[in-house]
């Protein structure tokens, strides 16, 4: 190997393990995710907790009173389509700066009809900044793969929109390191340099993955599943997903997206033993890996 090879490897495994560092968790607000979120889960790792057709809003803000009161750091989502009107928005502002939540992440929702005059991020996000939301940390989606549902213009549209707006990026699942690398230098080429968070699956179990996704009114994530057959199937076969893998490709992709991809933000599930048990190991083998080097 050169010296060249070598620094190269170097930096790959760095930046692997800044990425393992920075990485949060996605939690579906079910029954039992408080317990479990307190059982396994260290209050140093951000959260997010989705919202589900069936449940609503409100058992997301619920949620995330709770895990915020234990210490957690929490970013509900909030999606557009289930806002009705502008009272409905300032109540939930006023609702979450009540209970010190500093951080939030905003969607256009899943909803085939809004529910009310808001049928975008880009339009909450206005809506939230009229009545001066007091969040310090503002996430919006990223899709590197595209959206079944949106042309890409439009997508690259409101991306800029939304970005001056925003604090950070969230993706979607994409199993391709370097089309998320690409995505990513693409989109602070064109001037929008928001740190970007790479989501993926962590180590679900395939039987629970398939119950989520055969579910009705879930979260985003399940539905994305639910709705990217080719995604289920990389699950559902044997040896078809390694999250381990995917990680170390992402930092060895990092360096080419203009130092953007700053962590990792994982779907859970609410497989949160084996996620916790998963991180631990791989933040210890990354370390490890660097000291050496």
């Amino acid at each position: 190997m050169t010296i060249q090879e070598a620094a190269g490897s170097r930096r790959r495994r760095s930046h692997l393990v800044d990425l393992v560092r920075n990485m949060s968790y996605e939690v579906m607000p079910f029954k039992n995710t408080e317990r479990d979120v307190l059982e396994y889960v260290p209050a140093t790792v951000q959260l997010t907790v989705t919202v589900t057709e069936a449940k609503g809003i409100d058992a997301t803000l619920d949620l995330t009173e709770r895990l915020v009161r234990h210490g957690y750091t929490v970013a509900p989502h909030l999606p557009a389509r289930q806002f009705a009107d502008g009272k409905h928005v300032a109540d939930v502002v006023a609702r979450l700066r009540e209970a010190r939540v500093r951080s939030v992440f905003v969607v256009g929702g899943d909803a085939p009809k809004p529910a009310g005059e808001f049928h975008d991020a880009y339009a909450l996000l206005r809506a939230m900044e009229q009545v001066h939301h007091p969040f310090e940390e503002v996430g919006i989606a990223g899709y590197p793969e595209g959206h079944a549902a949106i042309p890409q213009e439009a997508l690259d549209r409101a991306l800029k929109q939304k970005a001056p707006m925003a604090t950070r990026i969230l993706t979607q699942i994409c199993f391709a390191a370097g089309t998320t690398a690409s995505w990513a230098a693409g989109i602070a080429g064109s001037g929008i340099d928001l740190p970007v968070h790479v989501g993926m699956p962590g180590p679900v179990n395939r039987q629970r993955l398939m119950r989520i996704s055969a579910g009705i009114g879930l979260g985003q994530s399940a539905r994305f599943l639910q709705k990217q057959q080719s995604l289920l199937w990389r699950f559902l076969l044997p040896g078809g997903y390694n999250p381990a893998k995917l990680a170390k490709r992402l930092g060895a992709a990092a360096p080419k997206a203009d130092g953007n991809i700053r962590g990792l933000h994982i779907f859970t599930f609410n497989e949160l033993s084996r996620t916790e048990l998963w991180r631990r190991r791989l933040l210890e083998s990354v370390s490890a890996e660097n000291e050496r080097s």
